[in-house]
C-alpha cells in the first residue's frame, strides 16, 4: 500500500505528504496523505467484512482535526464500498490503487 501511495505522490507536481498518526493513548492511522492544506487518513484492514470498531482511529482523528480533515478511507480485501460511519468509507483496496 504505501509503495502505491508513493508512486501516486511522485505523479503529482504538489507532492503530497504521507504520514503516519498515533496518539500518546495507542490509537492510531495507518497513513495520512497531507494535501494542500486538508489530511485524509487512511485505514488498512486485512478483513473481508470491516466493522465499525475498524475505524474507530479515524473517527478519533477527524474529530481532533475538524475541518482540516477529509471523509475518511478504510481499505480491506472485500468487495463491497460502503458507509461504515458518518465520514468513513470502506472500500476495497483494489478499487482505490
Amino acid at each position: 500500500m504505501l509503495s502505491d501511495l508513493v508512486a501516486w505522490r511522485g505523479s503529482e507536481l504538489e507532492a503530497p505528504e504521507i504520514l503516519y498518526w498515533r496518539t500518546s493513548t495507542g490509537e492510531e492511522v495507518d497513513f495520512v496523505v497531507e494535501w494542500r492544506g486538508r489530511l485524509l487518513p487512511v485505514e488498512v484492514k486485512s478483513s473481508e467484512r470491516p466493522r465499525l470498531d475498524d475505524c474507530k482511529s479515524i473517527a478519533i482523528f477527524r474529530k481532533e482535526h475538524g475541518r482540516q480533515a477529509l471523509p475518511g478511507l478504510l481499505l480491506h480485501d472485500g468487495a463491497e464500498t460502503t458507509w461504515l460511519a458518518d465520514g468513513i468509507l470502506a472500500a476495497p483496496w483494489w478499487r482505490v490503487i
